[in-house]
């Protein structure tokens, strides 16, 4: 997983920077590191800024933010966006973000939706993402009720990205159980890291982030 992730902030109101900055400046393994306004991501950009990850808060009228966002999207690190109206998330996809949740989401869930991200992941849920949903991946035939109530619990705290000692404390298991747990997991979806196991469980609708 990602230790310390370098986070930006961009909103073109300033509550919401403020707000997303509070909000995630408690957050275990993010650094906020700079709130910016949209008109000024490409200049800072070439500063030491440096980020491993954009928030970006799309506002209640995103079209001048999707503007932008669409002409920066591939000179920017993974970009995990946030959308005040499900039905326009078709245009907001298009614009080329990582990732898509509602601006209400809560600082849990959107600390592990950027780690995904980060991860290498696309991020959404059932309203925000059903225009560009990728369509589910195969995966092998033992996986279908092969996973047991407990590897299904490792595999949702993999997908939140936290390390096996985090795991094995938050089940009150041994890293040792966690690892035999990771082993199965990934022989179960035949996958050959943690990351392709969480993504294809991801794509296969196994977990939901």
């Amino acid at each position: 997983m990602p230790n310390n992730l370098r986070l930006l902030i961009v909103a073109d109101d300033s509550l919401a920077r403020a707000g997303l900055g509070a909000l995630m400046a408690d957050q275990p393994g993010l650094t906020v590191i700079g709130q910016l306004d949209s008109a000024g991501v490409a200049d800072r950009l070439a500063d030491a800024l440096h980020p491993e990850i954009i928030l970006w808060d799309l506002g209640w009228d995103p079209a001048a933010a999707l503007d932008r966002l669409s002409e920066l999207s591939d000179t920017l690190p993974p970009v995990l966006a946030l959308l005040q109206d499900a039905d326009q998330s078709a245009t907001a996809w298009a614009a080329g973000p990582h990732g898509l949740l509602p601006r209400d989401v809560d600082a849990p869930r959107l600390a592990a939706a950027l780690v995904a991200v980060a991860l290498g992941l696309v991020v959404g849920q059932p309203d925000f993402s059903a225009p560009l949903a990728p369509p589910a991946e195969p995966v092998p035939a033992t996986v279908s009720g092969g996973l047991t109530p407990r590897e299904r619990q490792v595999l949702q705290l993999l997908a939140e990205g936290l390390p096996n000692k985090a795991i094995a404390n938050q089940l009150s298991i041994s890293e040792h159980t966690v690892k035999f747990h990771v082993n199965a997991i990934m022989g179960k979806l035949g996958a050959q890291s943690r990351t392709e196991a969480v993504t294809r469980a991801t794509r296969s609708g196994l977990i939901l982030l």
